[in-house]
């Protein structure tokens, strides 16, 4: 009987608190949604975060706290700058994908223009002779002066000079070939 006793007071007590949460929600839910308002700016947003306040209300202890509006005005401010601060980021993370996809998908254009210049570069490539082939793809991957002239057979005093001969030639020879089709 002592236990039938202590749940019957146990669901009064959640009855009374249940009750009370609706006198509050029904008094407060305008104020609330007014203060965030006040950052959001727009209606449905606000009810929305009004609606997590009083959430995040209800699983509070209310006898703690000593000004329920003050309570409730402080929470709704700080779940309206974390939707403000979480949008910004949502928005942050959209602009970067967008700009990432871009810059990972060239137009067809640019693949076109980047292939025809590749065949230029290859065509002038094959008028060079052999050396000037070598030493130019060689530099342009990186290579040493030592390296080289070993891969060419020539001192390495004389590769400085030899490379610049062979870009210029490497040069004339792309503007004729870029000449032709202009």
């Amino acid at each position: 009987m002592e236990m039938q006793a202590k749940l019957a007071v146990n669901q009064m007590r959640a009855r009374a608190e249940t009750d009370s949460f609706q006198e509050l929600f029904t008094a407060y839910y305008p104020f609330v949604v007014r203060q965030i308002m006040r950052i959001v700016r727009e209606q449905q947003t606000a009810e929305d975060i009004a609606q997590e306040v009083f959430l995040s209300f209800y699983h509070t202890d209310r006898s703690a706290i000593e000004n329920i509006p003050a309570w409730l005005a402080k929470a709704a401010l700080y779940a309206a700058y974390n939707h403000l601060r979480s949008e910004k980021r949502r928005q942050d993370r959209q602009e970067r994908g967008t700009a990432d996809q871009a810059c990972v998908m060239p137009s067809s254009e640019e693949v076109w223009l980047e292939q025809e210049a590749l065949s230029h570069v290859r065509e002038v490539l094959d008028e060079l002779d052999e050396r000037e082939r070598t030493l130019l793809l060689m530099k342009y991957s990186g290579f040493p002066y030592a390296e080289l002239a070993k891969a060419t057979g020539m001192q390495v005093s004389s590769v400085g000079t030899v490379l610049a001969r062979a870009k210029s030639k490497f040069r004339r020879l792309y503007e004729r070939v870029r000449g032709e089709e202009g």
